[in-house]
């Protein structure tokens, strides 16, 4: 004979151990296919060719060593670098590029772009105005190519061919780490030549032999507020300014009104 089934059986205990499933959010990938952008590739691959191309001639120019030095270089490099990168991600249909990489490579273009303007062109509100005299030819060319005609274009770019709300408010600080970085290495080198080398100090506000570390420093963290001042912006920006780049994706089929 077999035991009578209990009519009451507890509850069996939890087994301990076992982690509650949380939601987890879709990735937009999942939903909408991902899309080529040629026009977008072309177009970042012209920036690239074109600040490359104006890079390669300053460096024929000029001493290669002394033109690799320049913020404005450095920046046009990663710029070129950037832009090649998003192109074949745009032509491929693959994810974009980290907007830590994209953000810097726009802030310091930016950067370059606006000291070139503001502080070294020569004009009467500057005390660092450039004192090198008239640059000419080909020069001419490349300093106008590199200092307007690139950081306009990084600029198109991130207006009306990049999705807006990928900056971070917390990739302003990081960012900050070149420019500080820059200034360390110049005010290094500065020390490593004889005083009253000319071009030992690359730029005239970092000019310790002239103003004194008490003024370049003063001038350094100025400089380093606004930079920041101009990341926060950038980040603000980015989430204010419309989607310009939606894409209604084809879903096989379409959604009607209820009836009734």
């Amino acid at each position: 004979m077999t035991a009578p089934i209990p009519r009451d059986i507890p509850d069996l205990p939890a087994v301990p151990g076992m982690p509650a499933l949380l939601a987890s959010p879709v990735p937009a990938t999942a939903v909408v296919a991902p899309y080529s952008r040629p026009l977008t590739a072309t177009y970042r691959l012209l920036v690239a060719l074109v600040a490359a191309a104006a890079v390669t001639v300053d460096l024929f120019l000029g001493s290669p060593i002394r033109v690799l030095t320049y913020f404005t270089i450095q920046s046009n490099i990663l710029l070129a670098l950037v832009m090649l990168a998003t192109a074949r991600r745009a032509w491929t249909a693959r994810r974009p590029v980290s907007p830590l990489v994209t953000g810097a490579a726009l802030l310091y273009i930016t950067i370059a772009s606006l000291v070139y303007h503001l502080i070294l062109v020569p004009h009467a509100s500057s005390p660092f105005a450039m004192t090198g005299g008239t640059v000419t030819g080909w020069q001419a060319v490349t300093n106008q190519v590199l200092h307007t005609v690139t950081p306009i274009a990084a600029v198109i770019d991130w207006l009306f061919l990049t999705a807006p709300g990928r900056l971070r408010l917390r990739m302003a600080a990081t960012w900050l780490l070149y420019p500080l970085t820059y200034l360390a290495v110049s005010l290094g080198r500065g020390e490593l030549i004889l005083p009253g080398t000319p071009g030992r100090y690359l730029y005239s506000f970092l000019d310790v032999e002239r103003h004194g570390y008490k003024s370049v420093l003063g001038n350094a963290l100025l400089l380093g507020l606004a930079f920041y001042a101009l990341s926060v912006l950038l980040v603000a920006l980015d989430h204010a300014r419309p989607n310009l780049t939606r894409h209604r994706a084809k879903t096989g089929f379409r959604l009607q009104p209820p009836v009734g």
